[in-house]
């Protein structure tokens, strides 16, 4: 937010000095930038999306008044490895003033101007750390990527924000952030949950950085999980990682599965068809084994097809599948819900072990016994194709915004098999290893 106090002719000659005619800012400010650059509020925070100009805006920021008489600015990152990384924050700094007056001081980690003025880069990686300012006294704080750290070690260096009486030099508290990290909570709720004066958050992302290859850019941003990818490439505060039920290091991947374990497929159908400009659920078939208490995720089918098409891929399915695959499927409420399993078992899966499973519960609520087994190293996923985009829908459950019909259909698979479900076909242990191969 820009100074409501100062008219825009006293704003562009504030811009003319510190910014255009600074010899230490070697390029102008993009519209975001600026904003950022000529907000005199106490703290602002800048970003949200990756590849908005976070650091560059930063730094900037810290050189607007080098020019100044002991003028003094920080900078911190989480550990001195993070700014010393090709590219990150002292790289970028040595590429801006190398060639410049301004000499670098390697032991101290800090730019020396001929004002006297000062750029200091340091480090908290500890909690203790922020004791190593203690007696200092800056005009501008910086921090990058600020959800990287603590509340307790943000709060602590406003004690080193200080300058003296009758100094014109604003105090500055800035800041850098993408979503996540250990901080995003609390930096979630001091700039962009409560209101408060003196406190801004300046969004921006990809659209407002014209000097970064977008399309390549995005590319990479596309391979990341959903969460990460929505934080860095939407910049989105609301999301994070889901109710911590499925934990992406807990999925063993195994080349196989014991030949003599009960097994079943578990269906979780769509309720309509994807369309331009909409993002319906899948129709999603899991298939679960379970031999001596321990339980094996063999294969994921997760499709979009019309009511025709799904009839088709079920009954496809379970001739790969094989008869000693017992089938379930959700049983909507109501006569409807009725209807489509007396449909399935008549026309689509005659001769097959199926039965339609009414429904208990939240879906939070039904997903609770299969990701205890997972915490507790019970549950191994067969290798595959499909196991990347379980894995990612399991991680986010249950966010909302995300596709939880894997996890729906691998709970109902798990319900029969655990033996708390309603549905039970077959009770008799079967030794399928004489009679029936995997994958029939």
């Amino acid at each position: 937010m820009f100074l409501k106090n100062l008219s825009k002719a006293t704003l562009k000659a504030i811009y003319q000095a510190t910014i255009l005619e600074n010899p230490y800012i070697p390029f102008i400010p993009t519209d975001k930038q600026l904003e950022f650059l000529l907000g005199f509020d106490k703290e602002t925070l800048y970003g949200g999306a990756a590849g908005g100009g976070k650091s560059v805006a930063l730094l900037m920021a810290a050189l607007m008044f080098a020019q100044a008489p002991d003028y003094r600015a920080l900078i911190l990152r989480r550990n001195y490895a993070q700014l010393a990384l090709p590219g990150a924050l002292i790289d970028m700094a040595h590429e801006w003033l190398h060639s410049t007056d301004a000499k670098w001081n390697d032991s101290k980690k800090k730019w020396v101007f001929p004002s006297g003025a000062t750029l200091n880069f340091g480090f908290l990686d500890s909690e203790k750390d922020k004791y190593r300012y203690q007696g200092s006294a800056f005009h501008f704080v910086g921090f990058d990527e600020l959800t990287q750290f603590t509340q307790s070690q943000y709060t602590y260096l406003f004690s080193r924000n200080r300058k003296i009486e009758g100094s014109r030099i604003p105090l500055r508290f800035r800041s850098t952030s993408n979503p996540g990290g250990i901080g995003h909570d609390w930096v979630k709720n001091r700039f962009i949950t409560e209101t408060k004066e003196g406190r801004i958050f300046i969004p921006a992302g990809l659209s407002d950085n014209p000097h970064l290859n977008k399309k390549d850019y995005i590319k990479n941003l596309d391979e990341l999980d959903p969460v990460t990818r929505k934080q860095l490439k939407d910049g989105n505060w609301d999301i994070a990682p889901g109710g911590n039920f499925f934990k992406r290091e807990k999925f063993e991947i195994t080349e196989d599965y014991p030949a003599k374990a009960r097994t079943v497929r578990f269906w979780d159908l769509a309720a309509s068809e994807a369309s331009p400009g909409k993002n319906p659920d899948y129709t999603a078939g899991v298939r679960i084994c379970e031999y001596k208490g321990v339980y094996w995720v063999v294969d994921v089918i997760r499709k979009r097809l019309p009511p025709t098409g799904v009839e088709e891929l079920i009954r496809q399915t379970a001739e790969l599948d094989g008869i000693y695959t017992e089938i379930f499927m959700e049983q909507e409420p109501g006569s409807s819900g009725l209807n489509t399993i007396s449909h399935y078992a008549r026309n689509i899966l005659q001769g097959f072990c199926f039965k339609g499973v009414k429904s208990t519960g939240s879906k939070i609520t039904r997903a609770k016994p299969l990701a205890s087994a997972v915490e507790n190293s019970n549950v191994k996923l067969v290798k595959g194709s499909w196991n990347r985009e379980f894995i990612e829908e399991c991680v986010v459950f249950p966010q909302q915004g995300f596709h939880d019909d894997q996890v729906d259909a691998a709970s109902g698979a798990f319900e029969q098999l655990s033996g708390k479900g309603s549905g039970q076909i077959i009770t008799e242990k079967l030794d399928r290893s004489s009679r029936i191969t995997r994958g029939y």
